[in-house]
């Protein structure tokens, strides 16, 4: 499940939003202009998510003044990570990626092994037995190369995968977790390559 750290698309949005009316005019966005650009119904609603961002140490508000709203730092606190959510990647059979940014999310430097470059939405459950489930969002290390047994995100013929990699000494092949799918064997014909590493995941429960 998401670290108390994390921000939702929603609240990240509104923290971009504040920054870039004071880089533009030099004060904050009022409530009412909040609501405005998001189409919010009432102040009530943007009061919320501009609480949650004062929870998460990411901005300041300050009682009885207007446009009162400061920012705490012009980036995101050292121990988040902003990462873009790039599209989806199949635990299942390959399919064609989406390499369209849906969302960015701040999410704890802690959630993951080592610090990913990007996010990717998991469709499928033949990652299962490794703990990655349908829906879940896998942070990606970009490189070229990895070890045997890493899970890897892989391209096979322009589709994109997530499979623990096995390198035989005749052929790469790109193995599943979970006993209902066969392994992927790469063939000296097609055009393979490995996008990045499993880095670990962060659930929306």
């Amino acid at each position: 499940m998401y670290s108390m750290t994390t921000l939702s698309p929603r609240r990240t949005q509104i923290l971009a939003f504040i920054r870039d009316r004071i880089a533009q005019n030099g004060q904050p966005p009022s409530l009412a202009e909040i609501c405005e650009a998001f189409g919010f119904a009432s102040r009530s609603v943007a009061r919320k998510h501009i609480v949650a961002l004062t929870e998460a140490g990411l901005i300041e508000v300050t009682a009885n003044q207007a446009r009162s709203i400061r920012l705490v730092s012009a980036s995101p606190r050292p121990e988040l990570l902003e990462l873009p959510v790039l599209g989806r990647v199949a635990a299942g059979l390959p399919i064609g990626p989406d390499i369209d940014t849906h969302d960015t999310l701040l999410l704890d430097r802690g959630t993951f092994s080592r610090i990913p470059d990007y996010l990717l939405r998991v469709k499928g459950d033949s990652m299962i037995e490794d703990g990655i489930l349908d829906g879940d969002l896998v942070g990606v290390q970009q490189s070229g190369e990895a070890h045997e047994g890493q899970i890897v995100v892989a391209r096979l013929d322009g589709e994109v995968t997530i499979k623990r990699l096995h390198k035989g000494e005749q052929q790469i092949q790109l193995l599943p977790r979970n006993p209902a799918y066969k392994p992927i064997i790469v063939h000296p014909d097609q055009d393979f390559a490995i996008e990045g590493v499993f880095c670990g995941l962060v659930r929306r429960e």
